[in-house]
């Protein structure tokens, strides 16, 4: 049987190799005689699951030494509680509001400290990102958080601001939750980088939480233990339990990643090649097509989320029927907005994008 392509914005669709490698060593993992979830989390079999892990993700986003890799447990939500807990001191941040994620951070600050909207696309209906010259930035803000990839709206940072030369020394908060492992870093720019795993990384219920050590031992005394990030690194993620399947399947991921080719390039950055393809197959149909559109800005397209929308609605269920006849899974856009949307993940190969640029143009001359 063919293997449906899974458009899901997450959780979301693994790596064939990684689903087929955890399969084989489900109930027996390298001899050991235990499945990874029957492990404990100290053993030396998990413990070297995790170092394994760790310097993968180290390695493919080249992250610098000065920077600790926690694996923590509540998802991008969560995070929107401990980065305040963790960093604003109870004063005051600044959070730039680009689409649905970016808004729920900048509510949920709002119970540990001063949030101020620093900018918002609110008016274009977040299809665009406000210029980074425009923003309202605070004097001694403790941090700038923005959301790098709106998984809903379908809006990128293809650059990340640099907040000196915008006059902030504050360090920048990014949740990359929906395009972590997609494309480079530039750690100069950023304090604090969360994203949930289900997404790129493996499935729920490990988040990815990489944070400049000078910003570690700033928590309030509210903040519980387990998400106090200084406690969490100097337990190297073991404070407690931790999800420690999800760290298991991560760790396949990353080196799935690790042995991804794109001519003279190799990991994240052939990865970030073939998104960068994927994205423009896809974009140049809906751009050249009057049945269907999107609505994002061209300079902050989204590589990952692409949503775009009939011109006559009443034909939403129809096409997705027909999509799900034709092996294309999961491609209702979110409640909140309507539409359609695909999501293009690493793990959604080229092939994946032309099955459904070319069921979307068939579906058209049916509805001519």
């Amino acid at each position: 049987m063919t293997r449906p392509f899974n458009f899901s914005a997450g959780p979301a669709a693994m790596p064939l190799e990684v689903l087929q490698q955890a399969a084989v060593e489900m109930t027996n993992w390298n001899g050991s005689g235990m499945g990874v979830m029957e492990m404990s989390h100290r053993g030396k079999e998990f413990i070297s699951i995790y170092e394994q892990a760790e310097a993968d993700v180290r390695e493919l986003l080249a992250v610098p030494v000065n920077f600790k890799i926690l694996f923590m447990q509540g998802g991008g939500l969560a995070e929107n509680a401990i980065v305040p807990l963790n960093l604003s001191r109870g004063e005051i941040v600044d959070v730039v509001v680009t689409g649905s994620w970016s808004e729920k951070s900048y509510k949920e600050a709002s119970k540990y400290c001063t949030s101020h909207l620093a900018a918002t696309g609110a008016e274009s209906h977040f299809t665009s990102i406000p210029a980074a010259a425009q923003w309202q930035l605070s004097a001694g803000a403790q941090y700038v958080h923005i959301c790098t990839n709106e998984t809903i709206h379908g809006v990128e940072f293809h650059i990340l601001p640099d907040l000196k030369a915008l006059g902030s020394d504050a360090p920048l908060v990014i949740d990359f939750s929906s395009h972590v492992l997609s494309r480079t870093v530039d750690w100069s720019k950023v304090g604090v980088a969360f994203g949930g795993a289900q997404k790129n990384i493996g499935p729920a219920g490990v988040t990815l939480v990489i944070v400049r050590e000078d910003l570690l031992g700033h928590a309030l005394k509210a903040c519980p233990s387990a998400f106090n990030y200084k406690t969490v690194a100097d337990n190297g993620s073991m404070y407690n339990t931790p999800p420690t399947y999800s760290i298991y399947m991560a760790g396949l991921t990353f080196q799935w990643l690790k042995r991804q080719k794109e001519g003279e390039l190799c990991g994240v950055a052939a990865m970030e090649q073939q998104n960068i393809a994927k994205a423009k197959l896809l974009y140049d149909f809906l751009d050249n097509s009057s049945f269907y559109s999107n609505k994002v800005a061209h300079d902050c397209r989204s590589r990952m989320n692409v949503p775009f929308f009939l011109a006559d609605e009443s034909r939403n269920d129809a096409f997705l029927a027909g999509a799900k006849a034709a092996g294309l899974l999961q491609l209702k856009g979110h409640k909140s907005v309507g539409g359609m949307r695909a999501s293009i993940y690493n793990a959604m190969p080229i092939e994946g994008v032309q099955a459904l640029v070319n069921y979307m143009q068939a579906f058209e001359k049916t509805q001519a």
